[in-house]
This record gives structure tokens, sequence and C-alpha cells, in this order.
């Protein structure tokens, strides 16, 4: 294989330069020749392997190089729950534990390569040993936050013609009220200490399987993780990513945002659900063969998290604007961290104040992160660099990003505009496959050589980015992108709605919030109006993922539309954004 890399010993993992941790923009962990190689490949003037698994060509050479004595001591995966458990796993472990699951789901479940499996489980060791697992298989995971309704769980199971879904005894009945609308789903595993009729348990039959497994061949163009990421109309697409967009990716690029080493340790906040989960938490740590930490958190608790981070010698924290709006708001010198040096936010601009009220208590700064389901990582403020508050940094590698108007050409510095990544003529590594069975959406990204991200912003002259609001109705609170469809679809099945509009709406501690204006009903026009918006969030929270519920709501005689009928939610955002 004239592989960049040489990917069969993986040597680039321990050709790093550790004591080098000042990278100011280049990712200088590789040696001389190595670097080249990269040089090379990032620039176009080499191919990318033909041939990759995460699994084998990372995961499992981590594992020899630990065996070998040339990995510090600490382990790959840290996990405890706040109530005495825990859970540590050397790479060696990780590989033993995931062969096991792999021969779960290939000969207890008849799964083959191609097959697609949803994955609905918290923050528990089994959500990463199931991932590695199908990745050995060649299963297509499909990851979905616990907070999804029955509903949202039948949408995504028809959606998908997923074969197999894993999750929770309390998620177990949500599954079975809608299994039998969906002719494609043939197994279905329960992670739990009990059992249920017509599942299988995943605990009992993982531990009493054989750990003699072989990873699959796959290309580095097969599909290996689809994401359900929310639009602005209809229901939430599906997102492909293929070995290479999210697996082989990192080995290029992720220096940019992400300085770990294999002595260090990592934790990110986020939901199990969503991308960032898949970064932060799984595929950039472990090619760098850093530990990742992870605290089952079943409520966001700042005093929960201070005591962790002093408790524990964490040295990264990633997390959403809203979990360092919470943290500042406590008496932070009354915590010492263990070994926090590095704090990265994204998902969603963070506030400028709350970066300074960071750094006046704890002397750490926050480097801002942006990016995509489609894309991953896209700007950000690496290690090294001058921070600009309310700046999300530069470029990562392999992204030619620019601001550019309607007609796809680039505006200059200080013009605000569409951010868009240049994809032709070659389209990036990073860049997700499709939106599975919707060439119409997928084409509708392109415009002209870019990929346009649907998000507003500028740069400066110094190439740095600010993200000034999304160019269409997407929703970004604490972190979660809500599609106002979705919430609009969940009210109008209340007898009292007749019509609603779904817009986002300032909020100091989550950024912005979901507010509905609603037409009611006539004949709940006399109720009282606090009990009704009681009912209203009550409804949402059950017909769909309770973090979609409107926060707010108003009650209007009508809402505003053009001529062709079409509701003007950019006039009602602008309201209550007050720019109007």
């Amino acid at each position: 294989m004239k592989l960049l890399f040489k990917l069969q010993s993986l040597k680039l993992l321990w050709t790093l330069k550790l004591p080098n941790r000042t990278f100011h923009g280049h990712p200088r962990l590789l040696s001389s020749d190595v670097y080249s190689q990269y040089e090379s490949v990032r620039r176009g003037k080499q191919e990318i392997p033909k041939y990759f698994n995460f699994a084998s060509d990372v995961l499992d050479k981590w594992s020899e190089i630990e065996k070998a004595g040339k990995r510090p001591s600490n382990p790959a995966f840290w996990w405890v729950n706040g109530e005495g458990e825990e859970v540590k796993w050397s790479f060696e472990e990780l590989g033993f534990l995931s062969r096991k699951v792999a021969n779960v789901l290939t000969k207890e479940c008849g799964l083959q390569k191609g097959d697609r499996l949803i994955l609905i489980l918290p923050r528990i060791p089994e959500w990463w040993l199931v991932k590695v697992a199908c990745m050995r298989a060649g299963i297509i995971i499909i990851p979905g936050t616990s907070q999804l309704s029955a509903k949202d769980i039948l949408y995504r199971l028809q959606a998908s013609k997923a074969t197999c879904i894993i999750t929770t005894d309390k998620l177990a009945p949500a599954v079975d009220s809608v299994a039998s609308q969906c002719q494609l789903l043939k197994t279905k595993l329960m992670v739990s200490k009990g059992s249920r009729e017509g599942w299988l348990n995943f605990t009992e039959l993982y531990q009493n399987q054989s750990a003699d497994h072989s990873c699959i061949k796959t290309r580095i163009q097969d599909p290996m993780i689809i994401f359900f990421t929310s639009g602005t109309t209809g229901f939430p697409k599906m997102t492909q990513h293929s070995q290479g967009s999210l697996g082989f990716r990192p080995l290029l690029s992720e220096r940019y945002w992400l300085d770990l080493t294999p002595s260090d340790m990592i934790w990110n906040t986020a939901d199990t659900g969503w991308i960032l989960t898949s970064i932060a938490s799984f595929f950039d740590p472990w090619v760098f063969g850093s530990c990742i930490f992870i605290h089952n958190l079943p409520q966001t608790d700042s005093a929960v998290i201070l005591n962790t981070l002093c408790r524990f010698p964490i040295d990264a924290l990633v997390g959403a604007p809203t979990l360092f709006r919470m943290l500042v708001q406590n008496d932070l010198s009354k915590y010492k961290f263990m070994n926090l040096k590095y704090c990265m936010s994204g998902g969603e601009p963070l506030n400028p104040e709350v970066m300074e009220q960071w750094k006046s208590q704890t002397g750490l700064d926050i480097h801002e992160v942006y990016g995509q389901t489609e894309m991953g990582i896209i700007c950000s403020v690496f290690g090294g660099m001058k921070i600009k508050p309310g700046s999300m940094g530069k470029p990562a590698p392999l992204y030619d990003v620019q601001i550019v108007d309607k007609n796809a050409n680039i505006l200059p510095p200080g013009q605000q505009g569409e951010i868009a990544i240049r994809s032709k003529p070659i389209r990036p590594l990073g860049f997700f496959s499709e939106y599975l069975d919707n060439p119409k959406k997928t084409a509708e990204t392109e415009r002209g050589d870019f990929y346009v991200t649907g998000d507003r912003g500028t740069m400066d002259e110094e190439g740095y980015f600010q993200f000034i609001g999304r160019d269409d109705d997407i929703i970004i609170s604490s972190g979660y992108r809500i599609g106002p469809f979705e919430v609009e679809n969940a009210l109008i099945e209340h007898p009292a709605v007749v019509e609603s509009a779904v817009v986002s709406s300032p909020d100091p501690l989550r950024g912005e919030v979901v507010k509905a204006f609603v037409v009611l009903s006539p004949n709940f026009s006399s109720t009282d109006q606090k009990s009704l918006i009681c009912d209203l969030q009550d409804h949402v929270k059950k017909t769909t993922a309770p973090y979609k519920y409107p926060r707010k709501v108003e009650f209007v005689k009508e809402l505003p539309k053009t001529v062709t009928g079409k509701i003007k939610r950019n006039e009602l955002r602008d309201k209550e954004w007050g720019r109007i």
C-alpha cells in the first residue's frame, strides 16, 4: 500500500514529539519524513489509503504500542457514575471486549457488513464497546439521544431501515410501542440487569461470547455512521459519514483543535447522540492514544462537574457554552482543579463575558470550536493562537473556508455573508458522504464551488471567523440543534393549537431557547393561559424529545405571512432578538 502513514504499523503514533506542545497551527507531532507525507496528502499530491478501519488501523495499533511498553500506563477509557462505580480499560482490554461484542452482533444477531444498527444509550461504557464492535464488523452505527420519544424512534427506524436496535430498559417500552410498524427491525438488544420479552440481554450475551474475531476489511469511503440532523423543514435528515470522513480525518488535522498526547485525559460532556461525542470522546483522542474520561452525568450539575475536575486528572474539558455559563455562576475559588489545562466550547457562540469570568477565576482560556454534523470541526481557536473574544478561530486543515454571497462569490474581509467551504474540484476528506435517500437536499448544500453551511458570519483581516447567526431557522439551544418543524408538528397535534411558529429567543444561560407563537382554537380562548402553557409544554415533551419543548410560549391572534402564505419566521425572530 503506497499509503500516507504506513497504517499497517501506524508508526506515526509513536513518532510523536511529546515535549513539544506548542504547534501554532502546524501539527509537528510527526517525524520529518512522515510530516512530509502528511503535507503531500493534505495538499492533494498523494493518494489517501484505499482501505481503512479505525478499529484495526488505530485502536489495535495502540494496543500493540501499549504491549510494547511505549505508551504511558494511564487507561484508554475511564468511566465513573458518581455513585462509586468505575470502569477502566486499556487499549488491549478495549480490543478484547469489543471483539466479544462484534461476535454478539454477527453470530447472535446475524448482522452483516452494511447492516444498520440504531444505538440509543446514555453515557455508559457499552456505548463505546458497541461503536468499536460495529466498526470491526462493518455495521453502520446510527446514534440517538436517550431523550428520543416513541415517535422519534419510529421515524428513525423506518427512515434508516435499521435491522437492529440497542437501548436500555428505560426506552425498551417506547421501542415496543412502535416495533410492529417497522418491518425490517429483526433484533432488539437491551443493556439491563433484567429481562424483557422479545429482547436479547446484551450484557449476558457479550460476557459469554468468544473474543476471537477478525476485523472486516473496509474501504475508506465505506459508510460508518449516520447522524439524524434537524432541518428547518421536514423531518431530520440522515447525514452519512464514512470510515475516512470521521475515522481517518483526525490523522491529518486534529492537532489544530485538540492538542493531546498519550499522557493526557479529555472529558467531553456532550450527549452520546451528537457528532461532538463521536469526535471529542472517540475518534480524535484515540488517534493520539489519549485517555477518554466519561462521567455518566444523568443530570448536568455544576457542583458534580466542578468536583469531578478536582478529583480526576482531566487535562482537557469540552462542553457547550451552557456548561461554562453554569460553571461561572459558582465561586470557582473554592475549587482546585487537579490537572485542567485546556478548555473548549462548541455548539453555539460563547458570550465574551463568560470567557472573561472563567479566565479571571481559573486562569484558563476557553477555546471556541465551530463545526457541523456534515463537516465535523470547521474552525477552531487552537493552542498557542491569539484569542479574540467572539471569534471561532481559523479553518481546520483540509478546509478552505470563505465568506460568500448568494452567488458563491468570495466576499472581502469584514463583509457579512454565508460561511462556506470549498468543495470543488476536490471534495475534502472530512465531508459527509450525502443526506441518505435525499439527493435534492444534498444538492442544495452546493453553491458554485462551495458547500454552504447555512450560517452567516464574517472574516477579519487576520483570517479569524465570527459567527453571526443561522441563515435559516435552526435553533441551537445548549448545543442541541432543534428544527422548528419538529416542535410545530408536535404543537399542532394539541387540540388547542390552530397554528404555530417556532423561533429562537435569547436566554442568558442557554444562549437561545425555543419560543412558540401560538394561534389558539376559539374553544380554548377563555382557558387560563398559564395552565395552558404548561399543558402545551408537557404535550411537546411527551410527543418529541423533551429538550425540544418551547420554554417560552406567546399566544397571538395571527402569524405574519408572505403573500404566498409562508410564515415569516425571520420577522418573529428579529422581533424576539430586538432587531425590530
